[in-house]
């Protein structure tokens, strides 16, 4: 139970960092201006921290409920 709560706290920080740089390459977005077609350097990195974020997100859902699911286990 121990390496859940461990493996839950890393993937908590894990999607906060995501979340913090790709705000961070949204805001240096907006300040820049776009040249050409398509989108800039910080706006496609933007994405991919977002994209992260979703994936470490996920998995720190998938972590509380096994931690639910073996703490039903246990208790019953």
């Amino acid at each position: 139970m121990t390496f859940l709560a461990i493996l839950l706290l890393a993937a908590m920080i894990a999607t906060v960092a995501a979340l913090v740089y790709g705000v961070v390459m949204f805001l240096k977005n907006s300040s820049t201006e776009v040249h050409g077609p398509g989108p800039s350097e910080f706006a496609i990195k933007s994405n991919k921290a977002m994209q992260f974020r979703i994936f470490f997100q996920a998995a720190a859902i998938l972590v509380v409920v096994v931690i639910l699911f073996a703490a039903g286990e246990n208790g019953g």
